[in-house]
Parts: C-alpha cells; structure tokens; sequence
C-alpha cells in the first residue's frame, strides 16, 4: 500500500524550494543548525533527507554528510541540486550502513514518516558513533493526535483551538496539504522517549521552539499550539 510520498513527491519539491515551509523556515532550522554548528562534526547521516535541503545545509557547514531515502523522485531532485552530494535509496528500518559510522544523525521531521519506529530508532543509534548526537525534530505528539482534523474554527473560518484526542492510541493517518497527501503516524511522547531511552542514550537538548519571523498570524497559531519539539540525544 501507498504511503503518499511517490505520488506527492512534486508537490513535496514545490512546496519546499530552497528555504523550506513555514516550520522549517521560521521555526526549526535555527534551532537544528545552532546544535550542529561548532560541534566539530564530520560525519552526518540525515534520516529521510527529502530533496536534500538539510543536506545542503550542513555540507555548507563543512559536514561530510550522507542522506537516505526511499521515495525515488525526492532522491533525484537531491542529486540534481547537489551533483556532489551522497543521496541514496534506503530506509530508516534496514540502514546498510556498518555500526558506529557516524559523528552525527540527524531526523528532520521524519519520524512521523516511519512505519516500524522500533526498529528504525535502533538502527539510527546502531550507526551512531560513541559520543555522537542523534538530532530530532519531530511534529508534536499533541499535534499529531489530530493532524488529519486540523483547527477547528467557527463559521466565518477564525480558529478557535486545536484539538487532542485518542492521544494515547498510536495509529497513521492520511494528512493533505498544499497538494501533498501522505500518510503520518501519531505516538504519543512516551513511546519516543522510552525507545530513546532504552537506547541507552542521554538527553542533552530538549526544546519546543517558537517561531520567529515569518507571517505573524501564521506565527501567532505556532505559539497557541505547540507544533513541533527538538531532541538531541547523545551516545555514550
């Protein structure tokens, strides 16, 4: 069965250009690029790197970076932007890559993409380097709870509140938007952190960044809800 992303991959590729949506932009970059920039990172691996906007980020750091895939159409547009970059086909449950190969992993707003987190998250601490960061950014579980539903709003369209329910219950659900229809999947926090935890792993960095810039009613809506947290965890 499809999970959209094929079939919304130019939509996917329209939608971000080269500065990336509203969440990337204006909510998360900054601080995703101040937990990398002077770490002395050398090696990055990015989880569902996309069309590769991440990836270009942090070879422009100097970061000798690898980014992994397994929508086609994504991988060649990643290529076709950076000739020079490393994009391959793979997926985040059955990484081939050997264990501790890398300084820095990093998942962008992509674990909600993965189907089988159990395993995936395994696989990301697998290829970690000791001492390495796994670096996340994640869609709230609050928001994802209700991600197919969105705000609920009164009859002249003003939102009014965005709604939590069956938060505990983990399951997909198709999202759309902007022509793009995936599917995602809601967990609640707990199922993270306990994952992460049980990884051995240390939580170093824990945010749920606000926005800063950007349209200021679309601003004004991130702060209401908290849409998105960072997580930096450390392998010792």
């Amino acid at each position: 069965m499809s999970n959209g992303w094929d079939e919304s991959a130019a939509a996917w590729i329209a939608d971000q250009g080269e500065r990336g949506d509203f969440s990337r932009e204006f909510v998360l970059d900054t601080v995703m690029l101040k937990r990398i920039e002077g770490r002395d990172f050398k090696t990055a691996l990015d989880v569902g790197c996309g069309e590769g906007r991440f990836c270009r980020m942090l070879r422009a750091r100097g970061i000798a970076v690898t980014g992994v895939d397994p929508t086609c159409a994504l991988l060649q547009k990643a290529r076709e932007l950076d000739p020079e970059g490393d994009y391959r086909e793979g997926r985040a449950e059955t990484l081939e890559f050997a264990d501790q190969s890398f300084d820095l992993v990093v998942s962008y707003l992509t674990l909600i993409d993965m189907p089988d987190i159990r395993r995936a998250i395994p696989q990301m601490v697998r290829i970690l380097k000791p001492g390495g960061s796994l670096l996340i950014a994640n869609v709230n579980s609050f928001i994802s709870s209700c991600a197919h539903l969105g705000w609920v709003r009164d009859a002249d369209g003003v939102h009014l509140h965005y709604p939590v329910d069956d938060y505990l219950d983990e399951r997909s659900a198709n999202v759309s938007w902007r022509g793009i229809q995936i599917e995602n999947w809601h967990r609640p926090l707990s199922v993270y952190m306990k994952l992460l935890l049980e990884q051995h792993l240390q939580l170093v960095y824990f945010d749920e960044p606000a926005p800063h810039g950007g349209d200021a009613e679309r601003a004004r809506r991130y702060r209401r809800a908290p849409w998105h947290l960072v997580m930096e965890w450390r392998k010792g």
